[in-house]
């Protein structure tokens, strides 16, 4: 046999034994927290044509997307981010619904990058996407939401960034860029690559003072203070509305209590350029990406068909699993696995054990015993697969 062939190709991996056991307590736990504010559920397909993921609306871009044809000759691809898929299910399904929609989801996604840097190209998100509702409570109700379904997990020390794309846009506007040196320094402060932002804006003939209304950008984050600072910057609608509109955000997210979990970064964006509104971002120790990501999206649906604004956030699950594993948290998980252990003369009995058990919701499994084998292998078999009991049925 060749041996290639049980190893996975780079960037994916299996996960099994205790460590999915884990994993699917954790998406259990999320879940019922998501499904507690209202959302339902939506399942949408694992790869989709790809002009849904296009460059039109600005999502991943078409050299990272794992592409292929059908036998009719179309282009399609594996589902990079779950947004626009549900973006589009409402636009089909939902296309005269004039109230607000809830929807959460779960599955994979798949990115074709070649700059791994210790990524999977294939992860695991869940999220939630709430769409016909343009206020800041929507916002404070995503915010909360993914605080609330982080506490849950066991998960303590983490911080939610909160950006406003408007504020970098009026910046942009008051310094007379044009789209494109607007998108150019865009990738650049996504990147928070500020030198490149400076000697771009140098190269482009900007002047002095415009370039150094947007390299403050760099410095506004912090607290509710800082909101007040920003607005010497730049007295244009876009800012100011921008900082209007967190100030009420941060005023909703104290009623909800979670205000200590927040910050602000005004120098935040995201390279999914669909972003309209707030976004924010979740980080915690031990990992070097965002466990969390999401914002406003109020022109995504138009694209589809359907007049409607849009928030929503993404729980990047393997992330969310590494973070607590670096931290040394317990994954709460329910103690209903047993194992029996029995002999040929134990059969019988522990046969109406297992049913028993299985009648009363609890998982069983059951294993024939070998003399040749300590106690202990079966104890270290049932520790090493979340199993927290075992029964042992021997004549």
């Amino acid at each position: 046999m060749d041996m290639e062939l049980i190893h996975t190709p780079e960037g994916v991996r299996d996960i099994y034994g205790k460590e999915y056991a884990n994993k699917l307590a954790v998406q259990n736990i999320l879940h019922k927290q998501i499904h507690l504010y209202g959302y339902q559920d939506i399942q949408t397909p694992t790869f989709e044509y790809f002009d849904v993921f296009g460059k039109e609306i600005g999502t991943t871009p078409a050299n990272d997307l794992f592409k292929f044809f059908d036998s009719d000759g179309n282009i399609l691809c594996l589902r990079p981010d779950f947004t626009p898929s549900v973006a589009r299910c409402a636009a089909k399904y939902f296309a005269e619904e004039d109230l607000p929609l809830r929807l959460s989801y779960v599955g994979n996604t798949f990115s074709n990058t070649s700059l791994l840097q210790g990524k999977l190209k294939e992860t695991t998100q869940m999220g939630a996407e709430l769409m016909g509702d343009s206020s800041v409570e929507a916002d404070g109700e995503m915010i909360a939401m993914v605080i609330d379904s982080l506490l849950k997990t066991g998960l303590t020390q983490f911080q939610v960034s909160i950006g406003e794309v408007d504020f970098f846009k009026g910046i942009c506007e008051d310094a007379k860029l044009t789209k494109v040196q607007e998108n150019v320094i865009r990738d650049y402060i996504s990147n928070k690559n500020f030198f490149a932002v400076e000697e771009y804006l140098q190269s482009e003939v900007i002047a002095e003072d415009k370039i150094a209304m947007i390299m403050a950008i760099e410095d506004l984050y912090g607290s509710m203070d800082m909101l007040e600072e920003a607005g010497k910057f730049s007295d244009h609608p876009l800012v100011k509305n921008a900082l209007e509109r967190l100030s009420s955000l941060y005023q909703i997210l104290c009623q909800y209590q979670v205000e200590k979990y927040v910050s602000f970064d005004l120098g935040m964006l995201s390279s999914y350029q669909y972003y309209t509104g707030i976004i924010f971002k979740v980080y915690t120790i031990g990992i070097g990406d965002v466990v969390v990501k999401g914002g406003r999206y109020d022109k995504l649906l138009p694209y589809f068909g359907k007049n409607s604004p849009a928030i929503g956030f993404v729980i990047v699950i393997d992330d969310l699993m590494q973070a607590l594993k670096r931290q040394k948290i317990e994954v709460p998980m329910e103690d209903n696995h047993l194992l029996i252990v029995y002999d040929a003369a134990g059969f019988s009995e522990a046969l109406k054990e297992a049913k028993d058990h299985r009648a009363k919701g609890i998982h069983v499994q059951l294993m024939s015993y070998d003399d040749k084998k300590t106690k202990n292998s079966y104890e270290m078999y049932a520790s090493t697969r979340g199993i927290s009991r075992v029964i042992y049925l021997l004549k």
